[in-house]
């Protein structure tokens, strides 16, 4: 019996082999989870339905798993026709549920192609692909270490 809140099999086996600096990639619905994954990652497809389930979601479950010690956005190209003039407001959500975790990590935006090529990495462990509908969704988490007790 597990003591987090995290029960999913496949994302708590994939967390457990996860080491410092791996990267754990939550995308929104609209990220091409199929073709912009790392070369050993694993692909865990949570998108039920639009809307369902959100990367707020997954991110709050997640960090009551692993140790994260950075995560990043997709930062948003001057001439994407997506492009909001402001943070996307779901950041908002991300940075509340960061301090409700008592961490005291910034939000650090990639710009979209720099992100790709992130996650793109051999660092890059799981993509958690989830139904979110909101623009700019996508977080890339950092694993942290776990301090000794």
């Amino acid at each position: 019996m597990l003591y987090s809140e995290l029960i999913h099999p496949k994302i708590s086996e994939v967390i457990a082999r996860a080491g410092h600096s791996a990267k754990i990639l939550i995308a929104d619905g609209n990220y091409p989870a199929s073709s912009a994954i790392g070369p050993k990652a694993e692909l865990v497809s949570l998108n039920l339905a639009p809307g369902l389930v959100t990367v707020a979601q997954v991110l709050r479950v997640l960090l009551t798993a692993v140790p994260v010690e950075a995560i990043s956005t997709m930062g948003m190209p001057a001439d994407d026709p997506y492009r909001l003039a402001h943070d996307p407001p779901v950041w908002s959500d991300y940075r509340s549920i960061i301090s409700s975790a008592g961490l005291l990590l910034e939000l650090q935006p990639i710009s979209r192609w720099d992100f790709y090529d992130t996650v793109a990495s051999r660092d890059h462990v799981l993509t958690i692909q989830t139904g979110d509908q909101a623009l700019w969704a996508n977080l890339l988490l950092t694993v942290g270490v776990r301090k000794p007790l």
